[in-house]
């Protein structure tokens, strides 16, 4: 009897936990018998991994085997075991030496001919690998990029299982990654590009500078996507820990290439209005996949035509919007995903939607109706809402605009400002600010929170969006370089929420 093992990697959500896996070598006829909860692409990989060894002129263990993936209370999903499964095999039946497989994780997909394929959730398994203590982590060659991120660990990257078996040897050696990165997306577009719309253009400004919710009304063709598409374009960089969390996340969703493997800059998702409660929270068979919520971690997620979508979808936002993750159970666990993202809902104001109000030939109920998808707790939890107008001569006017630097300027300094404010406590922004410590250690005087005191004594806003328009009269004073919110920065923030309900 002969016993090799080799270690590998189940992620689970974005979190990863070391898999070891063995392989018994008996009597009897030959066969292979994998235990340890697989699921279907990994029970398939009994023939994909036999026919690899074989074909990378290894020869395959003529009695039983028995594959066994450690612990077996773990759900197993995926082909990322596949290399691990071929050299436990090879360790036991002493074709490899297993000095090295002590400390090292194995990562990857093989191809019949014994190639190495890419798999999905490279990133999160190589720092779920390093913080278990592992020394060494081999990932297909295309992934050494993606996987080259994260410090503290040997990455190696290999093209094939006869590259991998020959390393092990040390007759041979595996690539490294180069040091060259590069994490820049193309730009959204220039804020230049949008004319007129003045009070628009200052909403789109506090939702950058403080993290806030944005919701725009008004009729087609005014500049709502637009302004939209241009938010990311004013947000600041990911810091490196920022960069891989979202990374990691769209590691998992399959979306990263070798050419752009870390992502730098805020996300920006726009699913389709057709789209279902799964695409966007997550979903699928087996483990969870991340949906558009996750993808839009620490970017923005942008609905647009947003009363066309339906009422499911709309209202699956409202945890993710309050808890800023999402968790997914599914048949083979429970998967956990960040999700905390600044939310833009783009709409028109009634079925018709003519260019000019007065044109509308809706009747009052189907106006009602209309928008009536946007929820009262949906709608609360939005900071800033904007009804805009068309501006007559606006389009070929020559006046100068701002740019995207410009304003971004601004915005990163009143980001800083808020930073250093809630640096203490954790918190980037003035949004993640819970609304007990506005109310106890950071309460405004009385005379500035006078006007939202009125507002929930006549009943106008529930104590949820009086914390909302508290945050964003930090951001507006942020904007503004005061120290404390005054009464105006609170009436505007107040004007924000009477907007767009017109």
């Amino acid at each position: 009897m002969a016993l090799g093992r080799a270690l590998s990697v189940a992620v689970t959500g974005v979190d990863g936990q070391l898999v070891e896996i063995e392989a018994d070598i008996g009597q009897g006829l030959p066969s292979v018998n994998l235990v340890g909860l697989p699921d279907t692409a990994l029970q398939e990989s009994r023939n994909r991994v036999r026919s690899a060894v074989a074909n990378t002129g290894e020869k395959w263990p003529d009695g039983r085997v028995i594959l066994a993936l450690s612990p077996a209370t773990l759900p197993k999903i995926g082909s990322v075991y596949d290399l691990a499964l071929a050299v436990s095999v090879l360790d036991a039946s002493g074709a490899v030496p297993g000095e090295r497989l002590v400390t090292t994780v194995l990562l990857g997909e093989l191809a019949l001919d014994g190639r190495v394929r890419r798999v999905r959730g490279v990133l999160p398994a190589v720092i779920a690998a390093r913080n278990a203590g592992l020394t060494t982590v081999v990932v297909p060659a295309e992934a050494v990029a993606e996987a080259g991120l994260v410090e503290g660990i040997e990455v190696l990257g290999a093209t094939s299982l006869r590259a991998v078996v020959t390393w092990l040897r040390g007759e041979g050696s595996l690539l490294e990654p180069d040091g060259v990165v590069s994490g820049v997306q193309a730009p959204c577009g220039d804020l230049s590009d949008v004319v007129g719309q003045d009070e628009a253009r200052w909403a789109l400004e506090v939702a950058a500078a403080g993290g806030h919710h944005l919701l725009l009304t008004g009729p087609p063709g005014i500049g709502k996507t637009m302004l939209a598409q241009r938010l990311p374009g004013l947000l600041p960089p990911l810091s490196e820990n920022e960069s891989l969390e979202v990374t990691a996340i769209h590691s998992m969703a399959g979306s990263l290439s070798a050419e752009q493997p870390l992502m730098t800059l805020a996300p920006f998702v726009a699913p389709h209005h057709s789209t279902s409660v799964t695409a966007m929270i997550g979903g699928g068979s087996g483990m969870a996949r991340p949906g558009a919520v996750s993808r839009a971690h620490r970017g923005v997620l942008f609905l647009d035509e947003c009363a066309e979508i339906g009422t499911k979808v709309l209202e699956a936002l409202r945890t993710p919007l309050e808890e800023g993750e999402v968790r997914i159970a599914r048949r083979d666990g429970v998967a956990r995903y960040p999700a905390r993202f600044q939310l833009v809902l783009a709409a028109n104001p009634c079925p018709c939607a003519p260019a000019r109000d007065v044109d509308c030939i809706c009747a009052p109920l189907a106006r009602r109706r209309y928008l009536g998808k946007l929820s009262g707790p949906l709608l609360d939890r939005i900071d800033i809402w904007v009804q805009m107008h068309g501006q007559a001569g606006a389009t070929f006017g020559d006046e100068q605009v701002e740019s995207s630097a410009t304003v971004a300027g601004r915005v990163a300094k009143a980001r800083a400002m808020a930073a250093e404010r809630w640096s203490g406590d954790g918190w980037a922004t003035n949004a993640e600010v819970p609304g007990h410590i506005l109310r106890q250690r950071f309460r405004l005087p009385q005379e500035s929170i006078a006007p939202i005191e009125t507002a929930l004594r006549l009943g106008r806003m529930s104590a949820r969006g009086a914390d909302r328009a508290v945050r964003v009269a930090w951001t507006v004073c942020d904007l503004r370089g005061g120290e404390r919110p005054s009464v105006q920065d609170v009436l505007s923030a107040l004007n924000f929420r009477q907007r767009g309900t017109q």
